[in-house]
């Protein structure tokens, strides 16, 4: 059975997901085999907040040259957007950021 913690990996921290944090929208990276209840409660148990809404997607990994070598793949990986119920405090790691 997986912890939490397995479940999320790290937090996705760009311009974008800093601008949303501050509609108590929050990005993670996620394991691929987590389903959206899984990510809910990971995040519920973590942080201590109330879970509206998660949306995932995968991305997958870019083409990368490495010289005069063939070119290869970065890692594919999932992406979860959580969204936090209006009355839930916001996260305090994400807080100061923006």
């Amino acid at each position: 059975m997986k912890t939490a913690y397995d479940i999320i990996i790290k937090p996705v921290i760009t311009e974008q997901s800093m601008e949303e944090s501050e509609a108590k929208k929050y990005v993670f990276k996620v394991a691929e085999d987590a389903n959206k209840i899984q990510i809910a409660k990971a995040v519920e148990e973590i942080f201590g907040v109330k879970v509206a809404k998660v949306n995932t997607l995968r991305m997958s990994g870019k083409k990368k040259r490495t010289g005069a070598y063939p070119a290869g793949y970065r890692a594919s990986w999932k992406k979860a957007m959580v969204r936090l119920t209006d009355d839930s405090k916001p996260i305090e790691f994400f807080e100061g950021m923006a």
